[in-house]
């Protein structure tokens, strides 16, 4: 080779650049034109396509109107809600779907994570490798063959969700290249082989039951001679029933069984499936895939590739998961929302209990002791002065006042609350409000009327004795008694008004007295001999007086029945009213906050079971 010395740099066509090129490439020798030409075709050559970043993606599963991130909403803020009303074990399983949505819908939307599943001996690992072109996963007689799971990934960006598998690094593989490798349909495709489920090691066991409520979909791989095994279908198939859409089931190992032999198992396994609540993808019909095939032989494995590419190309096994976890997690929480009938406070409920409040409180007692009082001051303002004067005479030795004495002759089971009384009103009233509601919610109701109904029979004592067997004032509201409201009635009770005629009845009986005292003193005067005898006059006028005296008292009784009854009515409905009013604030309205937080969270419930069968 001949050296190339400062001089050769410097000839050329006075560009002082080797040979006169312009950009200054060396290509003097044999070594440099090849070097030159195999760097001219590997700029002509395609490219391979560019690395994809293994960073978490953000794309969604569903369209901005889909249904999964409504539902997904709703069931977060049924569990905020029903914190304080149910236990942790309740919402748990909740608690983890959310979690598990969450951490899916971070990584790449475009890639379907595909576990292959079954028990020993199915051949699982041999359809794993059948699928994947290559023998990726080992396969033999000693068991368990398959102690981790090995993922294969048909294109990159898929390292996010095989971190969240737990998949190690050197358990990852790539299909051979060839046809499955170029399979358009397989893009996206993130396939990974499980250990046995039946496995005799707990940790893969374990490993199964992590990874698939990790995973899109699976496929599950039965044999001729365990397709029927209660593990299988008690333990898996059963409860992820629900997950029919995102579920294959495989019947391998076909090329063991003579003639229709297959077809008879096939059924057979169909049978099973459709006993374990799994709904089969027949005639267009959303559902699971069942087939038969022979992983060894490859027959049937091109129809289970084209299937699998479908469902990768459509993108949605995502979310078909996630809707159906979400499914599962309202079933499971469906006893603790739903209720048997229409449960909460009626009007007729709320009204007995008013009148099991005012019948202890003795509204109807205030009510007849109001209107005696009016007709007591009826008979003191238009009776006659001796009437009057007799009653003061057989009551001049009894302390304090006829109001007094009223209370006095008062049974004290009608002057007081009732405590028995007010607390089976209070149980009546709960247990209406909660007669049908869920467990929880039912018990919560009861809780809050109990809470309230703290110190109710005391208030409704202060009620009555306020009130007085006579009424009450007219002055209502309410007043803070430590942290409830009762309503207040004043101190003393006020004498009941007089109507407007009763000082033209006291004219009246009045003048039937100086009537009396009149025609008395005439005829005195005749006796006496003052005056001129004459007795007819004087007795006539005298008898008019002690006759029209009873007569007027008569006709004021006959006038004040109307007035009397409606006092007492109205002293009874006053009294009645305080005492549900004060039922109401401590007892009707912290159950009506609990059926209310019911309602609301029974609400956000049916937004979560709404599209659990259709709206995918």
């Amino acid at each position: 080779m001949t050296a190339v010395t400062d001089e050769d740099h410097g000839k050329g066509d006075g560009t002082g650049k080797p040979d006169g090129r312009a950009d200054g490439r060396w290509d003097d020798g044999l070594i440099a034109r090849r070097a030159a030409e195999a760097r001219e075709a590997e700029e002509a050559a395609p490219s391979p396509p560019a690395e994809v970043e293994a960073e978490p993606q953000v794309e969604a599963y569903a369209a901005a109107d889909g249904p999964l991130p409504a539902r997904l909403d709703a069931l977060r803020e049924l569990v905020g809600l029903s914190r304080a009303r149910l236990d942790r074990d309740t919402l748990a399983e909740a608690g983890r779907v959310l979690d598990e949505a969450a951490a899916r819908q971070r990584l790449s939307s475009r890639h379907t994570v595909i576990a292959v599943a079954g028990a020993t001996g199915s051949g699982k690992s041999t359809l794993f490798n059948a699928l994947a072109g290559a023998p990726i996963s080992d396969t033999g007689l000693r068991r368990p063959t398959t102690s981790q799971p090995i993922a294969c990934s048909w294109t990159d960006g898929a390292a996010g969700l095989l971190d969240r598998l737990a998949v190690p690094g050197r358990l990852r593989r790539r299909p051979h290249p060839g046809p499955a490798a170029l399979d358009e349909a397989l893009q996206g495709l993130v396939l990974v082989d499980l250990p046995d489920h039946d496995s005799a090691a707990t940790e893969h066991r374990d490993q199964v039951d992590r990874v698939l409520a990790l995973v899109d979909a699976v496929i599950w791989v039965v044999d001729p001679e365990k397709y029927a095994d209660a593990a299988l279908h008690e333990r898996y198939l059963r409860p992820l029933a629900g997950h029919a859409e995102v579920t294959f089931v495989v019947l391998n190992q076909t090329d063991r069984l003579p003639g229709e032999a297959a077809d008879l198992v096939l059924d057979d396994l169909r049978r099973l499936l459709d006993e374990d609540g799994i709904a089969l993808g027949e005639h267009g019909e959303p559902g699971a895939t069942v087939m038969s095939l022979s992983a060894l032989t490859g027959d049937g494995v091109p129809e289970l590739r084209e299937m699998i590419g479908r469902f990768v190309s459509d993108r949605t096994a995502a979310t078909r998961r996630l809707s159906a976890d979400v499914d599962a997690a309202a079933a499971r929480l469906r006893k603790v929302y739903v209720a048997e009938g229409r449960p909460g406070l009626g009007e007729r409920a709320r009204e007995e209990f008013t009148d099991r409040l005012a019948e202890a409180v003795g509204a109807a007692a205030a009510g007849q002791a109001a209107e005696r009082e009016w007709r007591r001051n009826a008979s003191r303002a238009c009776g006659t002065p001796w009437l009057r004067l007799w009653r003061w005479y057989e009551n001049r030795g009894l302390p304090g006042s006829l109001d007094r004495l009223g209370q006095a002759l008062t049974p004290p089971e009608e002057e007081l609350t009732a405590r028995q009384r007010v607390e089976q009103a209070v149980r009546i009233v709960a247990d209406d409000a909660a007669d049908g509601l869920p467990g929880p919610w039912a018990q919560a109701v009861r809780e809050a009327a109990f809470t309230g109904a703290q110190g109710l029979p005391e208030a409704l004592d202060e009620l009555a004795v306020r009130a007085g067997a006579p009424g009450a004032s007219k002055r209502g509201g309410g007043t803070e008694t430590g942290k409830s409201t009762v309503p207040q009635l004043g101190g003393r009770p006020p004498k009941p008004p007089r109507p407007k005629w009763w000082p033209a009845a006291v004219l009246a009986q009045a003048s039937m007295t100086l009537l009396q005292i009149f025609g008395g003193l005439w005829l005195v005067g005749q006796i006496i001999g003052v005056l001129e005898p004459g007795l007819v006059t004087p007795a006539l006028i005298m008898l008019a007086g002690v006759v029209g005296g009873p007569l007027v008292e008569w006709g004021c009784a006959a006038a004040i029945r109307g007035p009397a009854r409606r006092y007492g009515q109205d002293a009874e409905r006053r009294l009645r009213e305080a005492a549900a009013g004060c039922g109401r604030a401590r007892v009707l309205d912290p159950v009506a906050a609990e059926l209310v937080r019911y309602r609301e969270v029974r609400e956000r419930y049916v937004t979560v079971t709404e599209f659990s069968t259709t709206g995918r």
